[in-house]
């Protein structure tokens, strides 16, 4: 069984008519039975028998929203879903919404607020949380509100509204948000404290408190006085209707949060380009100046976000599910990104035995069933995909006959699916704006759960056979059907009345949520990361077989943001994200207050590991990104098995193959005659895939080309690269490393480039000038010396001896470095420490080298501590403090990686390294 067997997620799409390209603004259809949709259709009414939306008792449940925002399609399967999705029948207000760093729970009185700081660990031992808890309720004097709606939403901000007749509130919140901006009539400013504040600051209007250890900083209109009385702090209005709070890293923080008090958040919006192998995306928050003239704000970052910004940050931080987040200045901010590559399968390669490949081929195209009984939506979506992944592996050995045989089994399946009236269509719910696929499956109909994940399946379906059938991809053919789903899933239009912007992508958290009601105390919550990254290939797919760049660039910008969310926190690639106490290295689910090493199904460790890698396609390549992590992910796998894969080897040795591509055709080939491939494998694929990799090496994600159907290979230092044309005329691929690839029109090509070299040149990421590096905030090694000075944070040791092994480091890395090692030369690096007034805290440094990037480190060199004063101010810590140990032997870089990692040996607070000057640096011992 998979993950999304009764995993909540997202909902489906309304296939209207379209204009003849692109996906445009299309109007509600007017009532009736059946509408056509190209050559294709859906009905406006469920069929009988069926349900749509439903509280959890069964009853049928319509958007909860304001006579403002009921004409405006609402995102079910985001993280604030709850106020508008009425799941349990006695709570019209909400359930636990996670904005981080801020969390939130509406109530009849208001707003709840909490800053969850310190981490849980649950049911034996395999979720952590940090559990919404609140430290106050943000209110007006005598509101008691029989419900709570949505007012109105932005890209990740919302505005819940409270009315009991007398009173009215707004409230303005959203992720990143460290301010709640309240907007009242017909009482005073009310704040109820969980337990008597502690008041550290009193400026009239400006009201500095301490509650459970957290500090905020509360702000009525100028003029006016804030009251406290025990747990209750009032404040009149003074004949305006703007309030506000904040959290505050710090309390001498007071002074930089009330400069933007009442600089009130009013949207967001992301926008994004993907040009020359680089995704560009900016996040923007509008904003209205309630007083005076100020209109910037402050916005803390995520952990994704903050190691692929250049911008400035402050050195304020909060702590968060996501691990540490970052605060910036400013109302935008902007991410750089190499792009996460997409290709219709791997390329052939001379390893692959063809007559083995073809009888292979054969089991799947003349099996009795080749859809295996699917009925639903999401079991027929695996078979869809199943087939989809052997149709170019076909034709690229000369199967032309069994490419199409798959092509007409796949046409078939989606068109029944794409007519109304028969056992299987898809019906458009006018108050959901959504289309549901019928017969549906794991609560797509009654809860809105899960489209994303079985729609991706038939995207990328279709995306194949409009690759080899343009004329069945049209929009007077089954192209329009094909968008409906894709509007209902990723609609990329903010103005579409039929259908809500991205539905469940939340474009700050980085990935999407799969619960359409978000009716959970631990919040929203995803599983298959990887059947939604499935959603995001297909776009790339599908827009460039039809020459949708739009869509195609979409797809990207999804896919290259899910790809880093996914590494950060649900592989933990940095380990900087997992709480120390939690004991695993990767997780199968997401919440919004945490991570569960589980499923919704089994507790088998197999399918915890496996389900954020399924499906394998070409567009899973950044799985590999990060062959360490694959290791780590892996090793934990057979621990907690008890041994090897059994059920669903082949999905774990196709992601081994990913970063160990000899140890993944080992395992295949001593035990592919014992097994039944995963429901939506086959041996063919897994053969191919295995084989292909085995022969180029596994994915190097430090190199992009200029188009996103592509991808680079590295083995023993030599690049192999790959790319598809999808144009009719040929062209030339080139990479971020200065390599080119002519492809011909409609066409796979494969090669070891011209030009450019078997590494990246970008900062960080690629080959360095030298052999002296910086260090950057973000994470990297980097051999510029144009960036700004910085600080970074390091952990705390929590009051225990970590003196040799790293706890939480701080870590940067450079990766695709070559060099030859120059003899009698010795690591060297500089580096500034400090850690304030606190005494007994020592920073110690690891230099680490892989000298392939294969992922194996295979030298080690751990230095002594460093004990700081007590006294603030920069103290210098080299490698004179001597080495303590080391393990491996050096030798030249070929593609190499170079990591330093710092953490506190000892102690008990946190202290600061420098970053970005010539007294930050790391020296190897190479020419």
């Amino acid at each position: 069984m998979q993950a999304s067997l009764v995993r909540p997620a997202a909902a489906m799409a309304l296939a209207l008519a379209l204009a003849a390209a692109g996906l445009g603004t299309a109007a509600s259809p007017a009532v009736a039975a059946t509408i056509t949709a190209g050559a294709g259709s859906y009905t406006d009414t469920r069929p009988a028998g069926t349900s749509g939306p439903t509280t959890n008792t069964g009853a049928p449940v319509t958007p909860k929203l304001t006579a403002a925002a009921r004409n405006k399609p609402v995102p079910t399967n985001d993280w604030w879903t709850s106020l508008a999705y009425q799941r349990y029948g006695d709570n019209p207000y909400s359930t636990p919404m996670y904005g981080h760093p801020l969390t939130y729970q509406a109530t009849s009185g208001g707003l709840e607020v909490g800053y969850p700081t310190t981490p849980a660990v649950v049911g034996d031992g395999r979720q952590y949380e940090y559990a919404h808890k609140a430290d106050l309720t943000l209110g007006l004097s005598g509101l008691n509100s029989p419900d709570t709606k949505a007012d109105d939403w932005s890209d990740w901000t919302v505005t819940p509204y409270w009315s009991d007749g007398a009173r009215t509130l707004r409230t303005t919140i959203g992720h990143g948000l460290p301010y709640v901006y309240a907007k009242g009539s017909g009482g005073d400013a009310r704040i109820t404290t969980a337990s008597a504040p502690t008041v550290f600051a009193d400026n009239g209007n400006v009201l500095g408190i301490t509650v459970a250890g957290h500090h905020y900083a509360l702000f009525s209109p100028t003029g006016t006085d804030w009251t406290v009385s025990g747990s209750t702090i009032t404040a009149p209005l003074g004949g305006k209707d703007y309030f506000s709070l904040a959290v505050l890293p710090s309390t001498d923080a007071l002074a930089t949060f009330r400069k933007y008090a009442f600089s009130f958040v009013t949207g967001s919006k992301v926008t994004w380009e993907s040009t020359g192998g680089t995704v560009r995306a900016t996040y923007s928050l509008t904003t209205e100046a309630k007083e005076g003239t100020e209109r910037g704000t402050l916005q803390a970052l995520y952990r994704h976000q903050w190691l692929h910004t250049s911008d400035a940050l402050t050195g304020y931080t909060y702590v968060s599910p996501r691990g540490t987040m970052k605060v910036r200045e400013a109302a935008s901010f902007t991410t750089n990104q190499k792009g996460s590559g997409v290709v219709p399968a791997l390329p052939a390669v001379s390893g692959v035995d063809k007559a083995r490949l073809t009888g292979y081929l054969n089991e799947v195209a003349n099996a009795s069933d080749p859809f295996s009984g699917a009925t639903d939506t999401y079991w027929t979506g695996k078979a869809l995909g199943r087939l989809a992944q052997l149709v170019p592996v076909a034709d690229q050995i000369g199967q032309t006959g069994i490419r199409d045989k798959l092509l007409g089994l796949m046409k078939g399946r989606l068109q029944e699916w794409f007519t109304a009236g028969g056992a299987s269509e898809f019906s458009y719910d006018k108050d959901w704006k959504t289309l549901t696929g019928y017969p549906a499956s794991y609560g797509s109909d009654t809860e809105l759960n899960d489209h994303h994940f079985h729609y991706s399946y038939y995207l990328y379906a279709a995306a194949i056979v409009a690759q080899y059938d343009q004329t069945w991809a049209a929009d007077s053919a089954w192209g329009t059907m094909v968008k409906n789903l894709i509007r209902d899933t990723a609609n990329p239009s903010r103005t579409d009345t039929a259908f809500p912007f991205l539905r469940g992508f939340d474009v700050y958290a980085g990935h999407s949520w799969a619960s359409g009601h978000q009716g959970f105390a631990a919040g929203n919550n995803q599983e298959s990361s990887s059947e939604s990254t499935n959603l995001s290939a297909a776009l790339v797919l599908w827009g460039s077989a039809t020459g949708d760049t739009s869509l195609r660039d979409l797809g990207s910008y999804l896919l290259t943001t899910e790809s880093e969310a996914v590494e950060q926190y649900w592989f933990d690639t940095d380990q900087q994200v997992f709480p120390g106490s939690f004991g695993h290295d990767t997780v199968g689910m997401v919440w919004g207050s945490g991570a569960a090493y589980s499923t919704w199904w089994t507790a088998n460790p197999e399918e915890i590991h496996g389900i954020n890698t399924l499906p394998i396609t070409g567009g899973s390549l950044y799985l590999g990104r990060d062959k360490a992590t694959v290791k780590r992910n892996l090793a934990e796998m057979v621990r907690e098995n008890g041994g090897p894969a059994v059920e669903w080897r082949d999905l774990l040795w196709e992601f081994e193959a990913l970063a160990d591509p000899a140890s993944a055709k080992a395992k295949w080939d001593a035990g592919n005659a014992g097994y039944t491939p995963e429901q939506g494998e086959s041996k063919a694929h897994t053969y191919q895939w295995i084989t292909t990799l085995d022969s180029l090496g596994a994915p190097d994600m430090s190199i992009s080309g200029d188009i996103p159907t592509s991808a680079v290979f590295a083995k023993n230092g030599v690049n192999t690269y790959v790319a598809h044309n999808y144009g009719t005329t040929a062209r030339t691929v080139t990479f971020t490393n200065g390599a080119t690839l002519s492809v011909p029109a409609r066409s796979t090509a494969t090669g070891t480039g011209t030009g450019g070299g078997t590494t990246d040149p970008d900062p960080g990421t690629g080959t360095p000038t030298g052999n002296t590096f910086r260090l950057k905030s973000g994470g990297t090694l980097t051999t510029a010396t144009d960036g700004a000075a910085g600080t970074d944070t390091i952990a705390s040791a929590d009051g225990v001896n970590r003196d040799g092994t790293p706890y939480k480091p701080t870590t940067y890395q450079i990766r695709g470095v070559n060099g030859t090692l120059s003899a009698g030369a010795s690591t060297t690096f500089r580096l500034r420490v400090d850690a304030g007034a606190t005494v007994g805290l020592a920073p110690q440094v690891r230099v680490s080298y892989d000298l392939t990037g294969d992922g194996t480190f295979d030298r080690t060199e751990t230095y002594r501590y460093f004990a700081t004063d007590p006294v603030a101010g920069w103290e210098e810590y080299t490698q004179a403090a001597g080495a303590q140990a080391t393990t491996g032997t050096l030798g030249n870089l070929a593609g190499g990686t170079v990591r330093l990692e710092i953490w506190n040996a000892l102690g008990s607070g946190t202290s600061q390294v420098q970053t970005g000057t010539d007294a930050a640096v790391l020296k190897i011992p190479y020419v």
